[in-house]
């Protein structure tokens, strides 16, 4: 499958999941540790900037990946960042790239494919924890699905993980029985698929 044409989808799942909030949602807990829906998405919107910044040979810059403030109108922020992403990863060429990712590896240089699947894993994950905090549906197909477990399999498991602002925590049990795809991915990466916002928050 075409890594862009899924990153594509999931980060227009997002902003398909983000456009039922309403006003006072933004100040929703979300399954990611003290952040609201405002911060969460203000992260998603830097990293959607900070991928587009090495998609164009710019990753480098350490500022292009801060979270990004969104005003007033937060879903007309975020969805500014991310058609960035998506603008930034359509050309055939980025393809045969080296993007420069130095929240994972300040030495390192990674393949176009490899990149653009970190950030495709990481719309989904933020995509699912988007539409818990908001009570929606996280709209998966089971091939996408299959494809980010696929990378979350690869994502190492060790004390990284334990940091304080590690993007994921350390694996969690698998359910019983054949789970589903996405419930696998959350587990793999640290999160419980039953979470659910605390009642006093709605």
């Amino acid at each position: 499958m075409d890594i862009r044409k899924l990153d594509r989808d999931a980060v227009l799942e997002t902003v398909r999941i983000l456009e039922r909030a309403d006003p006072q949602d933004w100040d929703r807990p979300t399954p990611c540790a003290d952040w609201t829906l405002r911060q969460l998405v203000a992260h998603m919107a830097g990293q959607h900037h900070g991928f587009a910044a090495a998609a164009a040979g710019n990753g480098g810059d350490i500022s292009a990946w801060r979270p990004r403030a969104l005003g007033d109108e937060p879903l007309k922020t975020y969805r500014a960042a991310a058609e960035a992403v998506i603008d930034a990863f359509a050309p055939p060429s980025v393809t045969t790239r080296e993007f420069v990712l130095p929240e994972i590896s300040s030495t390192l240089g990674f393949p176009a494919a490899q990149a653009i699947g970190f950030h495709f894993l990481d719309c989904v994950v933020h995509g699912w924890d988007l539409a818990r905090a908001l009570g929606a549906g996280l709209d998966l197909d089971e091939g996408a699905a299959e494809a980010a477990l696929v990378i979350a399999l690869r994502v190492p498991d060790d004390d990284r993980r334990t940091a304080p602002a590690a993007p994921f925590r350390p694996a969690l049990p698998p359910a019983p029985g054949a789970a589903p795809t996405l419930d696998r991915i959350l587990t793999t990466l640290g999160r419980s698929p039953d979470w659910a916002p605390p009642r006093t928050a709605l």
